[in-house]
């Protein structure tokens, strides 16, 4: 099996997060892998893949993956349904980390329990 075969899932996610400046080479029996994310959050996503499919510490990979947005973890649009607990628990792993969010949204929310569809919310480094 290539190295490009067994991490195509990397490569899909990649295309999906739509990665910037990308670029894939396949050199001595490890694949090198370059490109930028948006933001830290999507950064991170593209390593648990490669854990996922590699292990801890893959040797078979090579991945210099930069983010373009440093000063927030992510931005996310609301959805139907969504709270900012079920979103900070979605980001952070605890609900309770909404405080958070809110605070770097004041400009938009005047209240942590009114959150509307197609906000476009920051999502705090911490």
């Amino acid at each position: 099996m290539s190295m490009k075969n067994k991490y195509q899932d990397v490569l899909d996610l990649g295309e999906q997060l739509n990665v910037q400046n990308g670029d894939v080479r396949e050199e001595d029996g490890q694949l090198k892998v370059w490109g930028t994310t948006n933001t830290q959050y999507e950064k991170n996503l593209l390593w648990d893949k490669i854990k996922e499919i590699g292990g801890e510490n893959p040797t078979d990979i090579m991945a210099d993956i930069k983010v373009a947005d440093e000063s927030v973890y992510h931005r996310h649009t609301v959805k139907s349904g969504e709270t900012l607990g079920k979103i900070a628990k979605h980001y952070y792993g605890n609900a309770m980390k909404y405080k958070d969010i809110f605070a770097a949204n004041t400009d938009i929310l005047k209240n942590p329990d009114l959150i509307y569809p197609d906000q476009e919310l920051i999502i705090p480094n911490l």
